[in-house]
């Protein structure tokens, strides 16, 4: 049903049309309206059977969801930035033990300083915590991205978050067709898990492993994820099939044929390097957007493929590896292996700062004749950061 509706609630109504029997809700924005909306779905009782579970902690929204998963219940929770950091340790517990927990996480900058807005620091932070993470670029899509997420976690019986921008998209109003529930129980079937904690049957998980099996442990973890690289886009074909609509899957293309230059980036933002790409192809510059949805398990041979006749590629971030530089160009860079595609890195976003399309325009024009460094952070006020790098080392 065509609605428009806030980003939030979007989620929050096609999450409960997901049939969810255990969610676990703390606050933090900007993620906050979603398990509000569920939390009244759940006490109108328009979403049945399902237990919301008000925690004191991220910590313990995770420890909730990993008991009520492993206890064979549909489990839901959201959380963002700091939040997310804060429940780490169970994070990696979750993927561990195989449990397919869905979760939200509305992106936003990690501190310090404290910043609320919207950047990609807090789920790039857990990308090698074994979750399966894929990306939304507008409110349609997260909402579509959760309904497929339920169907490929439990798949798999892996945990995946659904990684949507905070503020951009949680709190924008938009158009967004939302699941009839009709179609997301044609798609989505009842969840039979793989394992399940039942005091007649005693067992035991999560036990300790100790250097002689560890490697191997870590490996059979590693391949099932990679398995995941032919679930996604079969799930994303299969929610076309009765939604009627492309959403999801690895990768997406816009306007590559032909072009010599390939602008790739994760999230929202696409929507404004569309726009940009938009003023230079009609100005004859081949100029092509590539989108990464599933960023974990990195689609390595999808990317290779669709880059296979650029020149160059420009990688733009909303998060950046301290030290390094940034964090998706290394994985492009394995696509890349053994070509001689010049790549560039646009640091841009962070901590919420807006993405111009003039400032964006003006990069890419200098990126498509080689003109720019290896790395650049978009509209840096490099006087200001060189005065401050000065007064630090007392000069």
């Amino acid at each position: 049903m065509l609605r428009q509706v806030e980003g939030s609630k979007a989620v929050a109504d096609t999450v409960a049309m997901c049939r969810p029997q255990v969610i676990c809700a703390y606050p933090i924005s900007p993620q906050t309206h979603i398990v509000e909306g569920l939390s009244a779905l759940v006490k109108s009782e328009s979403l049945r059977n399902c237990e919301f579970i008000n925690v004191e902690s991220e910590f313990a929204a995770m420890s909730v969801a990993i008991g009520a998963s492993a206890t064979g219940a549909r489990t839901y929770t959201a959380t963002a930035s700091q939040g997310l950091l804060f429940m780490v340790e169970a994070v990696y517990n979750a993927s561990g033990l195989g449990l397919p927990i869905v979760m939200t996480v509305a992106n936003r900058a990690i501190g310090a300083p404290i910043n609320i807005w919207n950047d990609h620091s807090d789920s790039m932070s857990q990308r090698d915590s074994g979750w399966i993470q894929l990306y939304a670029e507008t409110n349609q899509e997260a909402a579509d991205l959760h309904v497929q997420a339920f169907r490929i976690a439990e798949e798999l019986s892996l945990p995946i978050m659904v990684c949507m921008d905070g503020f951009i998209l949680t709190h924008a109003y938009e158009r967004v067709d939302v699941p009839e529930q009709e179609q997301v129980d044609a798609y989505l079937p009842a969840y039979t898990p793989r394992q399940v904690l039942d005091p007649l049957n005693p067992v035991s998980i999560g036990a300790m492993v100790g250097p002689d099996a560890f490697t191997e442990v870590k490996y059979i973890s590693h391949m099932k994820n990679l398995s995941a690289l032919d679930v996604i886009p079969r799930a994303a074909s299969q929610f076309q099939e009765i939604f009627g609509r492309s959403s999801g899957g690895l990768i997406r293309g816009y306007k590559l044929d032909g072009a010599q230059t390939v602008v790739i980036a994760l999230g929202s933002v696409l929507g404004t390097i569309k726009d940009v790409v938009d003023e230079m192809v009609a100005a004859d510059i081949p100029i092509g957007v590539l989108g990464i949805i599933a960023f974990r398990p990195f689609p390595t041979e999808a990317v290779r493929s669709a880059l296979s006749k650029a020149k160059r590629v420009i990688v733009i971030e909303k998060a950046f590896q301290v030290g390094i530089g940034g964090i998706v160009i290394e994985n492009v860079r394995a696509s890349l292996r053994g070509s001689h595609i010049a790549d560039y890195t646009l640091i841009a976003g962070l901590g919420g700062r807006p993405i111009t399309k003039q400032s964006l325009a003006t990069y890419l024009d200098r990126a498509c004749k080689d003109a720019v460094d290896e790395l650049t952070f978009l509209d840096l006020d490099q006087s200001l950061a060189d005065s401050e790098i000065a007064r630090e080392a007392g000069r």
